[in-house]
């Protein structure tokens, strides 16, 4: 059976190699074979798939900063599609990553009509859409909608999408999850030091807007907490340069990490995070964490002319529950003075602290039981043709 999968971005690969593993895992239980082909990045690869393009570096948020992106995208969509039509798969999975991937559905739906598309972790229209255009174009190329929230698989069920909730696939990376104690030795992180995580991006455009924010805040954090240190896992190695020289160029006592975030986050007191599926890491680690966005102002006033205040969070954390569950402070909010105050409140203030992590257990469980990527491919090889 062959099978194309189609993501984008640092997450994207990340959700799109969990799920082929569990695909592969669940082929061998019922004898069959699999060749998967993808758009995708360097750790589906590792999952087992051939990518007919790199897209883990190309993304963004917001009109401006898609700008550089529109014409990589457009080759990608396109080496994709003449893919497609060349070697049609018997089934396409979708995961995210909205443009693109509207394209390749809408195409399917007309070209190739009998192969079926199962939407993974559909775009967030369930918590900002502002029309149903979108939301009805998703419905009309999908077969079978797999929601990874309850808000989601009511949102696309209500508007008549066939739909089944899988839950939240990082709810089983958290099995392979480090014991606190056991990350800090394995990172040389000594019992009273004060590890924070900084997050602080996955995407070119949030090394502008948001690295020198976040560093700023860490400056003067480290200068009240002498027994602080930072710990930056890197999304893409290429980051990797210009992150070590804002290191240098703000004096911070900062260790950049590859391949190990996981480490990073089990041992970690506080995160300063970019928004984004991370966040939703971060609270299943209980880590108490503080959640800053920037766009450009153009696009931030073009997004506020347009949404009227519709987007209640931008976090996952708070978007589950629809409260603040962890601070989140975006545009002009985002300052190193609020980062400051918010971070030390949830490293200094126990009661804080502990509500924060109350409320992350009252997210955790909207995010399903442990088995979600077999639950997804499951419901997936369940759509063969042949199987039906």
């Amino acid at each position: 059976m062959r099978i194309f999968i189609s993501t984008g971005e640092v997450s994207g690969d990340l959700q799109g190699s969990l799920l082929i593993t569990a695909l592969k895992r669940q082929a061998v239980a019922i004898g069959l074979e699999l060749e998967i082909v993808a758009l995708g990045g360097e750790k589906m690869v590792a999952a087992g798939a051939i990518l007919l393009g790199n897209t883990s570096s190309i993304g963004s948020m917001g009109i401006l900063e898609g700008l550089p992106y529109v014409l990589p995208t457009l080759q990608v969509q396109r080496q994709a599609i003449a893919s497609l039509k060349e070697n049609p798969p018997d089934l396409v999975v979708l995961i995210d990553y909205m443009t693109p991937n509207l394209e390749i559905g809408t195409y399917m739906k007309r070209q190739l009509p009998d192969v079926p598309v199962v939407y993974y972790i559909a775009p967030q229209e369930w918590a900002w859409s502002l029309s149903l255009r979108r939301t009805n174009r998703i419905i009309g190329f999908t077969d079978k909608l797999l929601a990874i929230f309850p808000q989601e698989a009511r949102y696309f069920q209500e508007k008549g999408a066939e739909v089944s909730w899988v839950g939240h696939p990082l709810v089983d990376r958290m099995q392979d999850a480090p014991s606190r104690q056991a990350a800090r030795v394995t990172l040389g992180i000594a019992p009273e030091e004060i590890a924070i995580a900084l997050l602080p991006a996955s995407r070119r455009q949030e090394l502008k807007y948001l690295l020198p924010t976040i560093f700023q805040a860490a400056q003067t954090i480290q200068a009240k907490l002498p027994e602080v240190r930072f710990w930056i896992p890197l999304s893409l190695e290429v980051y990797r340069q210009p992150i070590e020289e804002a290191i240098e160029r703000y004096g911070l006592r900062a260790t950049v990490v590859s391949g190990q975030q996981m480490e990073v986050f089990a041992a970690a007191d506080l995160a300063i995070s970019k928004s984004g599926t991370v966040n939703l890491e971060l609270a299943l680690f209980k880590v108490p964490q503080v959640v800053v966005y920037r766009l450009s102002s153009l696009t931030a006033w073009i997004a506020r002319k347009i949404l009227k205040g519709s987007i209640t969070f931008a976090s996952p954390p708070n978007l589950v529950v629809m409260k603040p569950i962890v601070p989140e402070f975006l545009q002009e909010q985002a300052t190193p003075e609020n980062i400051i105050q918010a971070a030390m409140e949830l490293l200094l203030n126990p009661h804080r602290r502990e509500q924060t992590l109350l409320d992350y257990e009252e997210m955790r469980r909207s995010l399903g039981e442990v088995g979600v990527c077999d639950r997804a491919a499951q419901e997936i090889l369940q759509m063969r043709p042949n199987n039906s």
